[in-house]
C-alpha cells in the first residue's frame, strides 16, 4: 500500500508524494484555489489553478451559495457528496458552519434518499466494497484502502437501511454518512476513517431489475455461508487494521444481534442500531426526568417496535436500572414491548426467542381486550399500563394516533413521547399533533428533525434524538483511551454524560437534548466519560483524567488548511 501523505511533527504541516493533477484529485489534501504560490511551485500545480489565491472563508461563501441554489434535498445531497469527494477540508468546514442545516441532508432523512438513488447518482469511488464472490481475497481488498492507519470502520450489508429495507450495495450511503458525522461531530480525522459495504446480494426486486444497479445481482446469501463470510471479514480486519473500531450499521435484526454477540468480546466493536440508539434514547428519557423530577425506577415504559433498536433500548433501560441497584427481574418489569402483532406476552403466537425474553406474564394480561385472535393492540396496552414513557421504533407512520396519545395524556401529567422512526415519513407521530393532543404537556424527542411547534403563544422546540449525539463521542473516547473493547458501562457512561450537557432548565419549551450547534462540545464531554470508563473497566491502558484530556486534544481534528509540502523522498 502506498502512503500518499504523512503528518509531520508539526500538526499544521503535511508531506505528500503526490504532485500535479493527482494531488488536486485527492480530496484529503486538495485545497483548490487556496494552494499558496509556494505550494503551487513546489507541488507542480502551476497553470492548473486560477491565478487568484483564495482562502477557506471565501471558498465557504462560494460553496454555501451553490448549496442554497440546489432546488431540492436530493440535489443538495448530491452536491455535498460531490464536494466531499473533491475537497474534504472544505466539506467539513461547510458542515460545521451550518450543522443544523446540513445534518438532515448528509444523514437522516437525506441519506435515505441518497441510498434509494445510490445507483443512479453514483459518481466516484469512496470506501471499500467486499463482494461475497471475493470472500477468499478480503485481505487484498482491504489493503487497497486509501490510507493505511484507520481508527474507525463503519460497515453495512445494506439489508435494513433506516426504515427503507433492503438497498443492497446502495446501503453504502450509510457508512459514508455515519463517518461524515464522526468527523463533523466527533473531531476524528477523515483520513483515519473507512466505510465498507459487504455485498452479499439483495432481495430487493426493484434493485435487481434496475439496469443501473451497482451491486452484485444475486439473491442474498443466507445461513452458514453468510456467517462464514462475516467471520472471514472480521478476521481480515483484525489482521490488516487490528487497532480500528468496527461499527456495524443497518444489518437485519437477527443478523445484527448474532454478529454483535459473537464478536463484542473479540475486538473493539459495537452496533449503533442496537447500542447507539439505546444510549441516546436512554439519555432523552433521563433528560426528561430531570424536567419532571421523576426517577427511572418509577417509570412505565412502552416500546413499540421489537427489532434490534427496540430490544436494545429495553436492554439499556435494564442496565441503567441495575446500576441504580434495581434487581434484574424488577428492572425488566419496567418495559412493555409491542411488535407488529401487538403486545409481546407469554403464550402469544409468532414470538421468536429474542422477543420471548421480554414477554409479559400470561396472567398479567388475561383480562385485557384482544383483537384479531390473540393481538393486544397498542391502545389497550396504553389503557392498561398508563405509561409514563412511550417510545416508537416501529417504522410505521401514524402509530401514535390521537386515541392512543389522548389516553396516555389523561393518565400522566407530563408524558414523555419519543417517535424515533426514520426517515420523517415513517415517524410514529408529528410533534404538532402530539402537542395538540396533550395540551402542550408532552416532552418530545424525534428520530428525524422537525420544526418548532407554536402552541398557545409558546414556541416549543423539538429535540432530535439522533445517534450523532452518541456514537462520535463513543468512538472518540475509545480512540483516546486506546480501548480494546466497547463495554456496556462505556455506553451507559455516554448516556449519562449527554445528560450533563443538557440545558438544565424546567422550561419544557426548550429541547430535551442540547442544540446540535453544541455537538462538538457534547462529543468531547462524552469522549472523556467513555475513555475514563474504559480505563475503569480495564479494557484500556491505565491513564489519569488529565492524560486522557491531553490525548483528546492531540487527536481532535478541525477543518482548516494545513501547509502541504513535498515529501523528501518524492520524485521531482
Amino acid at each position: 500500500m502506498q502512503d500518499y501523505f504523512r503528518q509531520t511533527q508539526d500538526p499544521n504541516v503535511i508531506e505528500t508524494t503526490l504532485r500535479g493533477m493527482p494531488l488536486l484529485r485527492f480530496p484529503l489534501l486538495n485545497k483548490g484555489t487556496a494552494f499558496t504560490a509556494e505550494e503551487r511551485e513546489q507541488l507542480n500545480l502551476l497553470g492548473l489553478l486560477p491565478t487568484c489565491e483564495s482562502n477557506l472563508d471565501a471558498q465557504l461563501e462560494r460553496v454555501y451559495g451553490n448549496f442554497l441554489a440546489a432546488s431540492n434535498d436530493l440535489d443538495r445531497y448530491i452536491y455535498l457528496r460531490s464536494l466531499q469527494d473533491r475537497n474534504e477540508t472544505l466539506f467539513y468546514a461547510l458542515i460545521r458552519a451550518h450543522l443544523s442545516e446540513m445534518l438532515p441532508i448528509i444523514y437522516t432523512p437525506g441519506v435515505g434518499m441518497g441510498c434509494l438513488e445510490f445507483s443512479r447518482i453514483y459518481r466516484s469511488a469512496r470506501g471499500i466494497y467486499v463482494p461475497y464472490l471475493q470472500r477468499h481475497r478480503i485481505d487484498k481488498l482491504l489493503e487497497n484502502r486509501p490510507c493505511r492507519d484507520v481508527d474507525v470502520i463503519v460497515v453495512t450489508d445494506g439489508e435494513r437501511i433506516l426504515g427503507l429495507g433492503d438497498q443492497g450495495a446502495g446501503g453504502m450511503g450509510i457508512p459514508i454518512g455515519k463517518l461524515s458525522l464522526y468527523t463533523a461531530c466527533g473531531g476524528i480525522n477523515p483520513a483515519r476513517t473507512l466505510p465498507i459495504c459487504l455485498d452479499v446480494g439483495t432481495d430487493n426486486p426493484k434493485a435487481m431489475a434496475n439496469p443501473l444497479y451497482v451491486g452484485w445481482r444475486h439473491s442474498r446469501v443466507r445461513g452458514e455461508e453468510y456467517y462464514d463470510f462475516i467471520e472471514a471479514f472480521v478476521r481480515a480486519v483484525q489482521r490488516t487494521m487490528p487497532d480500528a473500531i468496527l461499527q456495524w450499521e443497518d444489518f437485519a435484526t437477527v443478523q445484527a444481534r448474532t454478529i454483535l454477540d459473537r464478536y463484542r468480546d473479540q475486538l473493539c466493536t459495537f452496533n449503533d442500531d442496537i447500542q447507539g440508539t439505546a444510549a441516546v434514547t436512554l439519555a432523552a428519557i433521563l433528560c426528561a426526568l430531570q424536567r419532571t423530577g421523576g426517577r427511572l425506577a418509577e417509570q412505565r415504559i412502552v416500546l413499540v417496535g421489537a427489532g434490534s433498536a427496540g430490544l436494545g433500548i429495553a436492554e439499556e433501560v435494564v442496565k441503567a436500572l441495575a446500576e441504580e441497584g434495581v434487581p434484574a427481574a424488577q428492572a425488566k418489569h419496567a418495559c412493555w414491548i409491542c411488535d407488529s402483532c401487538g403486545l409481546i406476552y407469554a403464550g402469544r403466537d409468532r414470538v421468536d426467542a429474542a422477543k420471548a425474553a421480554w414477554a409479559r406474564p400470561a396472567d398479567e394480561v388475561a383480562s385485557w381486550q384482544r383483537s384479531q385472535g390473540d393481538c393486544i393492540e397498542l391502545a389497550e396496552v396504553v389503557r392498561q399500563v398508563a405509561p409514563t414513557v412511550l417510545v416508537g421504533i416501529s417504522g410505521r407512520s401514524g402509530m401514535f394516533d390521537e386515541r392512543v396519545v389522548r389516553e396516555m395524556a389523561a393518565r400522566v401529567e407530563r408524558p414523555v413521547i419519543l417517535p424515533l422512526s426514520n426517515p420523517t415519513s415513517l415517524s410514529e407521530a408529528r410533534p404538532v399533533d402530539l402537542i395538540e393532543w396533550t395540551q402542550g404537556r408532552a416532552l418530545i424527542a424525534t428520530g428525524s428533525p422537525f420544526e418548532p411547534v407554536d402552541y398557545n403563544g409558546r414556541r416549543i422546540h423539538i429535540a432530535q434524538c439522533n445517534n450523532c449525539y452518541i456514537f462520535p463521542g463513543v468512538g472518540l473516547g475509545a480512540i483516546v483511551a486506546r480501548a480494546r473493547r466497547i463495554t456496556d458501562r462505556m455506553m451507559l457512561a455516554a448516556s449519562r454524560a449527554l445528560c450533563t450537557c443538557e440545558l438544565r432548565t424546567d422550561d419544557t419549551d426548550q429541547p430535551l437534548l442540547p442544540p446540535l450547534e453544541r455537538i462538538c462540545e457534547v462529543s468531547r464531554c462524552i469522549a472523556l466519560a467513555v475513555a475514563r470508563q474504559a480505563v475503569d473497566d480495564r479494557v484500556a491502558p491505565p491513564a489519569s483524567g488529565d492524560e486522557l484530556a491531553a490525548q483528546l486534544q492531540r487527536v481532535w481534528w478541525d477543518p482548516y488548511y494545513r501547509t502541504i509540502r513535498p515529501a523528501p523522498d518524492a520524485a521531482g
